[in-house]
């Protein structure tokens, strides 16, 4: 299946060298602690390279990724090689179905703000629903409409290297209020630093955003309690500066 991460997979962990994927593992093992305190398996939903399923394996529970993009996901097998207790499978996660049930459901580094349509937020929650053992915890985060709207996202650009290449990033949003949407144009500038080549990688990655409010519609119209409304990481209440939100649903 072509996904707009096949390409991106090629630089993608070295893009989020930076990104704290030890902090977010343990925020959301503390989450599943607080809430399912004796949970042990989860299901993560657009699961990358699996750097936060492998800490969390680490954490004790057992992880099934399901990834759509082939390519990350031939990142992430190899990891599973190491430990029993983590897997990986290729999938959509607004249509798979894996005929087992889990305690909790994840999808984490705002996968679900990918999901563009209603449409396809209902089916991502339907998928979620469908593998959850009664009780079950769903966790998941996304952009925040508040902050979004208040800030609204700016021309950034990012630079970092390893021993063979070197990255340049450009990223220019461009905002579609009427539609809850930011679409995400990335530029990209590698550099072999042997060859001193460069290749020029243009991507667009198309986010919603999404609201307190519609996201409680859909939880309950999927079958969920809510129970958690938070600052991704930090666990403060949303504000018009929260730019990722994360949600916990309960399963009824």
């Amino acid at each position: 299946m072509s996904d707009v991460f096949d390409v991106y997979a090629d630089y993608y962990d070295l893009l989020y060298t930076d990104k704290d994927y030890a902090g977010e593992a343990g925020y959301v093992g503390d989450l599943i602690k607080r809430f399912a305190p004796h949970a042990k398996s989860i299901l993560e939903l657009g699961s990358g390279t699996g750097r936060h399923a492998t800490l969390l394996v680490e954490r004790g529970y057992t992880v099934h990724g399901v990834e759509r993009s082939e390519a990350m996901l031939a990142r992430a097998i190899p990891l599973a090689a190491k430990d029993a207790r983590l897997s990986f499978s290729t999938g959509d996660l607004r249509e798979v179905r894996l005929g087992k049930m889990f305690d909790v459901v994840i999808s984490l580094f705002h996968v679900i703000s990918y999901q563009t349509s209603n449409q396809d937020l209902r089916a991502a929650f339907a998928t979620a629903c469908e593998h959850l053992k009664a009780g079950g915890l769903f966790i998941f985060d996304c952009w925040y409409g508040p902050a979004v709207l208040t800030e609204q996202p700016s021309v950034r650009v990012k630079r970092i290297a390893n021993e063979t290449i070197e990255v340049t990033r450009l990223v220019e949003p461009l905002l579609r209020p009427n539609e809850n949407m930011v679409d995400v144009n990335y530029q990209m500038f590698i550099r072999n630093k042997c060859t001193g080549q460069v290749t020029e990688v243009r991507e667009t990655h198309h986010m919603r955003y999404l609201f307190a409010p519609e996201i409680e519609l859909l939880l309950e119209l999927a079958g969920f309690n809510i129970i958690a409304v938070q600052e991704w990481m930090s666990g403060k209440p949303l504000g018009c500066n929260t730019w990722g939100a994360c949600f916990v649903g309960c399963l009824v």
